[in-house]
C-alpha cells in the first residue's frame, strides 16, 4: 500500500502522537536477518543493562503490549484473590480499563477521594480495617500513578512518606508509571529516586514515543520466577521480542527519554503561559507534566475543537484536557490560542 495519510495534530492524548522518529530508526535498524525469539536475542539483552543502568540490578523486566495489560500483570504478583488495592477515585486503574483488574485478578478496586489526584497515608489510613475478618477484603495494595490522571506530580517527599507509611502497615506499592519519565523531568530526579519502595512498576513507552511497547519492572523481594507463565496465559508474551527491546535499548541509552518528557513539559509550560491571562479560563491543576485541565465556556467547545482536537473532561463542569507531546509545536498552540482571542470578542 503507497497511500500516504497526513493526520491532523492536535491536543488529544500523547497516545495520539506517532512514534518518534528514533524509535521508528531502531525498529528498521533490528529489522535485518533472523534473531532468536522471546528475548534471547542480544537486542534484548542489551537493553535490559539499560534497565539496570536506570533502576538497578535487582530487578525483572518484562514487556507487555499495553498499559492495562501492564497494571493488571504488575498486581498479580502481589495481590491474592481476597485481597484488595485503593488507588484514587481518578486513576487509569478504576477509571479506564473496563474492570480488568477485578475480572482476571478477583481482587476488590477501592477508589478513594483525593486532592490533586493524589493518594496520601491520610487517605489510605481509614481503609485499614477489618483484618483478619474473613467476611472483608484485605487491603494489600496502594496503586499510585506518577504523574496522576490529572498531571500532578508526587514530590519525592511525599512518595517518601506514602512508602514507608505502607511499610509500616504491611502494604505494598505499585506504581502506573505510563508518563514516568515527564515525573522525572519535572523533578529532576532518576527512574532510580523515583520507584524507592516500590515493589512493582508499569513503565510506560506508548505514550512516550514508543509503539505498542510498556514494561513490568519487578523489584526486589517481589521478583517471580512464576511470572514469565502469568504473561504467557494473558496473552501478552511477544514473540519477535527484539521490536521491542530496540525501542527502549534507544528509549533508554541515548537518554531520548528525558528529551521527549523534557520537550512535552517545556509545550505545556508555553502552552499555560499563553491562556495564563485569559479570564474566561482557569485551571482545575497545577501544571506539572505534559497536561492542562482547564474550565472553558462551554460554547467554545465546538468551534476549538475545529482547530486541533482534545478531549472534554468534565460534561458537567466543562473541563477540558488538553496534551502535548514530544512533536507538539508551539505555532499549533499559538493558533489554539489565537482562536480562543478570536472567541472572546
Amino acid at each position: 500500500m503507497n497511500q500516504q495519510f497526513d493526520f491532523k495534530p492536535g491536543f488529544g492524548s500523547d497516545n495520539h502522537s506517532g512514534v518518534h522518529p528514533l524509535i521508528l530508526k531502531s525498529l528498521a535498524d533490528c529489522n535485518r536477518g533472523h534473531a532468536h525469539s522471546y528475548g534471547m536475542d542480544e537486542v534484548s539483552k542489551m537493553a535490559l543493562q539499560q534497565f539496570y543502568r536506570h533502576f538497578g540490578e535487582n530487578i525483572d523486566v518484562h514487556y507487555v503490549f499495553n498499559g492495562t495489560a501492564a497494571n493488571v500483570l504488575c498486581l498479580s504478583t502481589l495481590l491474592k484473590p481476597f485481597e484488595s488495592v485503593i488507588c484514587s477515585d481518578q486513576a487509569h486503574l478504576d477509571q479506564d480499563e473496563c474492570g480488568a483488574p477485578e475480572h482476571h485478578l478477583g481482587c476488590k478496586i477501592i477508589p478513594v477521594p483525593t486532592i490533586n489526584g493524589k493518594v496520601t497515608p491520610e487517605t489510605v489510613a481509614p481503609y485499614i480495617r477489618r483484618r483478619g475478618d474473613q467476611h472483608s477484603t484485605q487491603l494489600r495494595v496502594i496503586s499510585i500513578a506518577q504523574p496522576t490522571e490529572v498531571g500532578t506530580v508526587y514530590s519525592l517527599t511525599e512518595l517518601e512518606a506514602l512508602t514507608q507509611f505502607a511499610r509500616d502497615n504491611n502494604l505494598l506499592v505499585h506504581m502506573d508509571g505510563a508518563r514516568l519519565a515527564n515525573a522525572a523531568v519535572f523533578l529532576k530526579c532518576s527512574f532510580k529516586e523515583l520507584t524507592q519502595g516500590v515493589q512493582a512498576l508499569s513503565f510506560g513507552g506508548t505514550k512516550n514515543g514508543l509503539f505498542g511497547a510498556e514494561a513490568v519492572i519487578l523489584f526486589d523481594g517481589y521478583r517471580s520466577k512464576d511470572f514469565k507463565f502469568i504473561r504467557k496465559q494473558a496473552m501478552q508474551l511477544p514473540s519477535k521480542m527484539r521490536f521491542l527491546s530496540s525501542q527502549f535499548l534507544t528509549y533508554l541509552s541515548e537518554d531520548l527519554w528525558r528529551s521527549i518528557a523534557l520537550h512535552s513539559l517545556q509545550t505545556a509550560k508555553y502552552f499555560h503561559e499563553k491562556i495564563a491571562d485569559i479570564k474566561e479560563i482557569r485551571l482545575a491543576y497545577p501544571v506539572q507534566s505534559n497536561a492542562l485541565f482547564p474550565f472553558i465556556p462551554q460554547e467554545w467547545v465546538k468551534p476549538l475543537k475545529e482547530v486541533a482536537y482534545f478531549y472534554v473532561w468534565d460534561e458537567k463542569k466543562w473541563m477540558m484536557r488538553w496534551m502535548t507531546s514530544f512533536d507538539t509545536e508551539t505555532h499549533q498552540i499559538d493558533s489554539f490560542v489565537e482562536r480562543i482571542n478570536n472567541l472572546r470578542k
